[in-house]
């Protein structure tokens, strides 16, 4: 047992204790990332509505469309004690030591596979110029994480919706690990609520298994250092989705091993060192990269045209509809391209800037909302990310204030890992794995503190 941890252990891996509740419906029990939903308020009154009555995992995140609606400390403080009561109520099962092997169909896509397992946190960092061997692939802004932190400080519990990526083009390692699952029956299956498909979980707690991963793993790692022209740590993980809960979890740790090791030359396997995620294979075809839309609020189309025409080689042209622009940014084209919606316009903008899109767009947005904050004349003007196009053109339909959305072309996953090996992280919120009904689901969970 010591060897094969030590083992996974090299490679950021360690074999967590998994809690699975007991005797609970699924579909009221497991909810979608709280991240999720950012500006729809009913639909996280319906998942409120669909858990009701059972205990569920609803009790045990805070969905961040309430993070703005001021002081929050009663509400982690209800989390924190909803944690207490389900570990002592049994609403959890004894934890079982391994892994979970899990298969996902979504309204989009069938058979998705992931991994579960605990990453250590000395090997992950989220810093621009940090190069571990797991990467952060979107910049991290740091005014996000205190309300993240303070929910898993001193939490009891750990639930996760961070999304691991391998670079396993042969897409053999997450194929072959449900061969072996499936030999027993599932830990659990069922449908998830709200239209967002099925999942099915199947345990690997037996050794053979473990040492499998390993050797799979370590020729990934192995793989990494030629093939991205590393040459100080691995690249083996990439950081697919729930950077901002994994930096959290890692500002947590940073203040434990402060508070409780300081001056120890080494470090003990304390819970908190160690975060929960799901490992995927960016290869996976039921793996699609969707970009994040921007939606201005406080800036009618005009002034979005106008701060858009700062790019190089700038040009734009009226489209007369929203299928059509959708269309055009969708196109496989050499330039960078962005769609410009309003409640009653839209307009195709071109630059000949390079890279991924979000490379020449944020700076622009981030430049606009600082200008605003120093502004003797400062207005309301902030800005959101949306997952989907559909949800996009909803948002612009139905505000009654100035505000104005940006359609952003697709993200190509050939080339993704090269990128972040040479160039460090994207800029935030670059990419989405899916529309929003996609994101992972909690369903497992781990021990914390106490």
């Amino acid at each position: 047992m010591c060897s094969i941890q030590q083992k996974l252990g090299k490679l950021g891996i360690t074999i967590p204790e998994i809690l699975l509740p007991q005797g609970v419906d699924l579909q009221q029990w497991a909810v979608i990332a709280c991240d999720q939903f950012t500006q729809d308020r009913s639909y996280w009154e319906k998942v409120r509505e669909a858990a009701a009555g059972s205990p569920s995992a609803l009790n045990l995140i805070f969905p961040e469309i309430y993070l703005a609606d001021g002081e929050h400390a009663g509400q982690i403080k209800a989390i924190h004690q909803v944690m207490r009561d389900y570990l002592d109520s049994g609403v959890f099962a004894a934890p079982r030591q391994g892994f979970i092997y899990l298969e996902r169909d979504t309204p989009f896509c069938r058979g998705r596979k992931g991994l579960v397992a605990a990453i250590d946190l000395e090997q992950y960092d989220w810093a621009p110029t940090a190069r571990p061997s797991i990467r952060c692939t979107e910049g991290t802004v740091p005014e996000r994480l205190p309300p993240r932190m303070d929910i898993r400080r001193n939490a009891s519990v750990e639930i996760p919706h961070a999304l691991l990526l391998i670079d396993d083009d042969g897409d053999s390692l997450l194929r072959e690990m449900g061969e072996r699952a499936k030999k027993s029956e599932p830990a659990y299956q069922g449908r998830l609520m709200m239209d967002s498909g099925s999942v099915s979980g199947w345990f690997l707690g037996e050794q053979d298994d473990w040492v499998f991963l390993a050797e799979r793993l370590d020729k990934l790692a192995c793989r990494s250092y030629t093939r991205y022209l590393v040459d100080d740590l691995p690249f083996l993980f990439a950081v697919g989705d729930g950077n901002h809960s994994l930096a959290s979890a890692k500002g947590i740790w940073e203040e434990y091993k402060v508070t409780h090791f300081a001056g120890q030359t080494s470090l003990p396997d304390h819970p908190c060192r160690y975060a929960m995620v799901e490992i995927e294979n960016i290869y996976d075809l039921a793996i699609r990269f969707e970009p994040i839309h921007r939606v201005v609020f406080g800036m009618d189309f005009d002034s979005v045209i106008k701060l858009l025409s700062e790019l190089p080689d700038f040009s734009s042209r009226e489209v007369a509809g929203r299928e059509e622009l959708a269309r055009l940014i969708a196109e496989p084209v050499k330039s960078v391209r962005f769609g410009i919606v309003s409640a009653d316009r839209c307009m195709l903008v071109t630059t000949s800037a390079d890279g991924i899109s979000t490379v020449c767009l944020q700076p622009l947005l981030d430049q606009a909302i600082n200008n605003n904050a120093s502004s003797a004349h400062k207005i309301d003007l902030y800005i959101d990310y949306i997952h989907g196009e559909v949800e996009l053109f909803r948002l612009v339909s139905e505000t009654s204030r100035p505000v104005t959305g940006i359609l952003l072309p697709p993200v190509q996953k050939a080339g993704f890992f090269e990128t972040v090996a040479r160039y460090g992280p994207l800029p935030r919120k670059s990419f989405s794995m899916g529309e929003a009904r996609e994101k992972r689901f909690y369903v497992e969970s781990r021990k914390l503190f106490g």
